[in-house]
């Protein structure tokens, strides 16, 4: 079967690009105060009355700390050669500034070690949103002296798991900490407030740049990098004040983040814009953010569509609408994809995380789930045009794995192309994870092929995968 791909594409990746799933501790791991594990600003936000849709919170999820081997064993099925996922910083430390957990750092070495005997490269992310809550006390991203608490942090994790790791991040999408977390309100910690939200955005790409440093210093052979949530930005009309609006908005999104990585500098327009909400920025602290990088992730979902009159009607387009009430747009990866090569001078890109997330159909134990399918093939095809255009693409992974704790929406909405079932635990793969297997066994074949020929031909580095089933 084709999923809305033309049966006659064919999609050009290198040969050594990665393919594989994604997670985050909060979202699966449970065990919230088990072994010794401190609280996150995630279990305090849990608490309060109306954050979470369904009233739920992340302290059993997916219970995947008792349950990690069978997960892991799910993965190697499915015949991907990486896994993404975070370490909960208050599972090792916490306080975030006190003493260390042997338990909880042992259960990250186990997983690691597991992977590794399984074949899966370890991508390792540091910051997934759950801030040790003591930190947070004492003023959290907002205060300097969390980037240095990070860097420790980085530095023992570093230290214990570097040497077997692929690849660590430092943070993932730190627009959503600073702007959802720090300006909206709508996840953790919950506060409302511009100014705290830009100094927030400085401090974590400034403890990035920091944590590249003491990592390399400490001779870390593991690759280095960041992933931003990142979306092209369309106007909604050609009205002059939708695109003035446009700017405006790709500048808070994606040069707010680009630029000092990239360039070294905020952009000038969004400076203006903030006025006295602009962060205080140190002497020396662009020439940190801006340490080179070996990687870039980058996350997506959805385009974004700008009016200066307030939100746009997503069904406006026609098209196809998640659960998560968003468009499904796939040639805007490609879009997203090319401008970033285009713009700035970045090192290989991985998309490290794209799913959407749909009702499911479960009829006679299979999970049925169509438009998921559809989602992840096209996103694919995405990839491999920006690939043809030039664009240094390393991996591709979805999101998620699992079926999982969905942040402010609770359990309500499922992303995962493995089912769980929250009451019994039992995970059942559906048919988009079949589906995926499939074509990353067809992948595998035809490299087998390609090599096979390659020693009696002088062909190219590239191997040519059909999306078909």
């Amino acid at each position: 079967m084709i999923y809305s791909v033309p049966s006659d594409l064919q999609m050009n990746f290198p040969r050594d690009f990665v393919w594989g799933v994604a997670t985050s501790a909060y979202q699966i791991e449970g065990a919230a105060i088990e072994d010794g594990k401190g609280l996150s600003v995630w279990d305090k936000f849990c608490r309060v009355p109306g954050a979470i849709a369904d009233g739920s919170d992340g302290d059993i999820a997916c219970d995947h700390y008792h349950r990690w081997q069978e997960d892991i064993d799910l993965i190697a099925d499915l015949g991907v050669n990486a896994y993404r996922f975070s370490v909960s910083w208050p599972r090792v430390r916490p306080t975030g500034s006190g003493e260390w957990n042997s338990k909880g750092m042992d259960f990250y070495e186990r997983l690691v070690d597991g992977l590794m005997k399984r074949g899966i490269q370890p991508y390792v992310t540091l910051n997934h949103w759950d801030l040790p809550a003591e930190l947070q006390f004492t003023g959290g991203w907002a205060s300097r002296d969390t980037v240095f608490r990070f860097v420790e942090y980085a530095s023992k994790v570093q230290q214990r798991l570097g040497d077997r790791v692929h690849a660590i991040t430092t943070h993932n999408e730190p627009w959503v900490m600073s702007v959802l977390g720090h300006k909206r309100g709508i996840f953790a910690p919950g506060i409302k407030d511009r100014a705290i939200a830009m100094q927030v955005s400085h401090h974590l790409l400034l403890s990035h740049g920091m944590a590249l440093k003491a990592l390399r210093e400490q001779g870390c052979t593991a690759g280095l990098g960041i992933v931003l949530n990142l979306s092209p930005m369309h106007p909604a009309s050609d009205a002059p004040q939708d695109h003035a609006k446009t700017v405006l908005e790709d500048g808070l999104l994606l040069r707010w983040y680009m630029d000092p990585l990239f360039k070294g500098t905020y952009p000038s327009d969004v400076l203006e814009h903030l006025g006295g909400d602009a962060p205080r920025v140190q002497s020396g602290d662009l020439d940190i953010i801006a340490t080179p990088m070996d990687f870039l992730g980058i996350n997506y979902y959805s385009r974004s569509v700008v009016s200066a009159a307030g939100t746009w009607d997503v069904h406006l387009s026609g098209r196809e609408i998640t659960d998560m009430g968003w468009e499904v747009y796939p040639e805007g990866l490609t879009e997203l994809l090319l401008r970033v090569h285009n713009d700035y001078a970045v090192p290989p890109i991985y998309v490290t995380e794209n799913g959407g997330a749909f009702k499911d159909v479960c009829n006679d134990g299979q999970i049925h789930d169509p438009l998921r399918t559809d989602y992840i093939a096209r996103h694919i095809a995405a990839v491999s045009e920006a690939i043809r255009q030039g664009v240094r693409m390393k991996g591709y992974m979805v999101w998620s794995l699992l079926d999982n704790f969905e942040w402010a929406s609770g359990y309500e909405k499922r992303f995962g192309i493995v089912h769980v079932d929250y009451a019994t635990q039992r995970r059942t793969l559906k048919d988009s994870a079949l589906w995926y297997r499939g074509f990353l066994h067809r992948q595998s074949a035809m490299r087998e092929n390609y090599d096979a020929a390659a020693t009696q031909t002088n062909h190219s580095e590239w191997n040519t995968v059909a999306i078909g089933a």
